[in-house]
C-alpha cells in the first residue's frame, strides 16, 4: 500500500488547465491541415522525394500553429497537441487505433480495447462499476451492447465482451518487460476526444494500492485515457492505464497494471 503522499489518484488529469472546446478545435485544424499536405504530395507528379523534408514540413506546420495559441495554454497542452497530430500519419498508430473502444456507461465515459477477433475487450474495473448498461464504440463501428464477463476489482482490472466477428485486435504480451527510459505509445478517449494517440517513456516499477506493482509512465495521460493499452515497440501490449499519481523525483507521471497480473488473474 502506497502512503498519503504518494497515493494513486484515479483518472486525474496531469494537466488542469486546458480548455477543452479549444484544445479541441486546435487539434481538428491540425489534422487537417496536416492531411492536406500528405493529400497534396501524393497528388504531385511522382520523383524522389525525402522523408525527412515531409516531417519538416510537418514539425514547421505545428510549430506555426502552436504559435497562434493563446499565452494561457500550457507548455504540457501544446506538446499533446503537437505530438497526437504528429501521430496521426503513423501507419503503425492508425492500426493500433483500429481496436481502441470506446465505453460508454450512461454517467462516465473510458477506454478499453479489443484484445481478440471475437469481441473481447479489456478496461478498467472502475470504467465500468457503475450501475446502468454499458455502450462500447469502435472507431469504425458501434454502438455495440457490451456485458461485464469477468471482473478483477483487486487489480482494478475487467473484461467485457461485444458480439463481433474478425474485429481488428491487439495483441498482449505474456509480461511487461521494458528498459527504463522505453518509448511507448498509448490511444484512449481523453477529456472530449476520441482515438486520441500519444506517446512516453517507462520510468519504472513502483507499489501501488493495488494486488501488484505498477508501472510508472512519463506521459501525458488525462481523465478518460483510463483503460488505455500500453504499447511496445512490438506492437503488444505489456500494460493498462488507471490512474496517475504525484511524483518528488518526476512529478505527475501515469501509472499502468503489467499484463502478467492480468493473466495471472485471468487463467
Amino acid at each position: 500500500m502506497t502512503d498519503d503522499k504518494h497515493r494513486d489518484i484515479i483518472d486525474e488529469d496531469l494537466y488542469e488547465d486546458i480548455d477543452e472546446e479549444e484544445m479541441y478545435e486546435i487539434l481538428q485544424e491540425k489534422k487537417r491541415e496536416l492531411r492536406e499536405r500528405q493529400n497534396y504530395e501524393e497528388q504531385k507528379p511522382k520523383r524522389p522525394f525525402p522523408k525527412w523534408v515531409f516531417w519538416l514540413i510537418a514539425i514547421f506546420m505545428v510549430i506555426n500553429i502552436s504559435a497562434a495559441i493563446p499565452n494561457f495554454f500550457s507548455l504540457a497542452a501544446i506538446d499533446f497537441l503537437k505530438t497526437s497530430a504528429q501521430l496521426l500519419v503513423n501507419d503503425d498508430v492508425q492500426e493500433y487505433r483500429e481496436s481502441i473502444a470506446l465505453i460508454d456507461n450512461g454517467d462516465s465515459k473510458g477506454t478499453g480495447f479489443t484484445y481478440t477477433a471475437d469481441g473481447y475487450i479489456l478496461t478498467n474495473y472502475h470504467v465500468i462499476d457503475r450501475p446502468g448498461q454499458i455502450i462500447v464504440y469502435l472507431p469504425d463501428d458501434g454502438p455495440y451492447s457490451a456485458t461485464i464477463e469477468k471482473t478483477f476489482p483487486d487489480i482494478d482490472l475487467a473484461i467485457l465482451k461485444i458480439d463481433g466477428n474478425n474485429l481488428p485486435h491487439l495483441k498482449l504480451a505474456n509480461e511487461a518487460v521494458f528498459e527504463r527510459g522505453e518509448h511507448f505509445y498509448f490511444i484512449g478517449n481523453p477529456l472530449s476526444f476520441s482515438g486520441i494517440a500519444n506517446e512516453g517513456e517507462i520510468i519504472g516499477w513502483s507499489d501501488a494500492s493495488l494486488d501488484t506493482e505498477v508501472m510508472m509512465l512519463q506521459a501525458p495521460v488525462y481523465r478518460g485515457n483510463s483503460g488505455s493499452p500500453v504499447i511496445n515497440h512490438s506492437g503488444e501490449v505489456i500494460g493498462v492505464i488507471y490512474a496517475t499519481r504525484q511524483s518528488d523525483e518526476h512529478g505527475k507521471i501515469g501509472l499502468a497494471i503489467p499484463i502478467e497480473a492480468f493473466h495471472q488473474l485471468n487463467k
